[in-house]
């Protein structure tokens, strides 16, 4: 290939990746066409997108793009890479759900906010949370003290209001 060549799809790449700051590689090696569509359609009816890349060519995207960390992850011979959906442990739970032993597809690493990790840190992401399971903690947790502090607040209340009754009901009895 002419360097011309190179360029023209090195620039490519550049530009579908500028927006993606989370992705996963994997190794699809010996998987067939038909198995390969399969998983893509399963994927791709999640937003999840797969790309497959020639290493060299994703290195001087990626060092163009300034992501010299996720160059590193790129070494020799093609992988696929995989982005979209919400977070990058949900492509990670998503790829580990397609029972990836059977179909073939092997972690190679993944980039996430900025950090690059191996293959076996990359297939460690299946067993984290989710950016969405996090944020539902976060919340439950900041409400648990609130819903205390409410409690605390309107039992005093409710002890007032259940006294003022009682008059109440003593004073209609009295002028009957």
């Amino acid at each position: 290939m002419s360097k011309y060549v190179k360029q023209a799809l090195a620039n490519e790449l550049q530009k579908k990746f500028t927006d993606v700051s989370e992705f996963v590689i994997v190794d699809m090696m010996g998987i067939d066409g038909i198995t390969n569509n399969q998983i893509r359609g399963k994927l791709g009816d999640k937003g999840i997108k797969l790309t497959m890349v020639k290493n060299a060519t994703m290195r001087r995207a990626m060092s163009a793009m300034g992501k010299d960390g996720a160059a590193g992850l790129f070494e020799t011979g093609s992988c696929t890479v995989v982005y979209g959906g919400d977070s990058v442990v949900d492509l990670a739970k998503e790829l580990k759900a397609l029972n990836i032993g059977k179909t073939g597809i092997k972690f190679r690493g993944a980039y996430v906010d900025g950090a690059a990790l191996d293959a076996a840190g990359a297939s460690q992401l299946v067993n984290m949370k989710s950016r969405a399971e996090l944020q539902g903690e976060v919340v439950m947790l900041a409400n648990s003290p609130g819903r205390r502090l409410a409690g605390a607040i309107a039992a005093p209340a409710g002890i007032i209001a259940g006294c003022i009754k009682a008059i109440a009901e003593k004073a209609e009895k009295a002028a009957a």
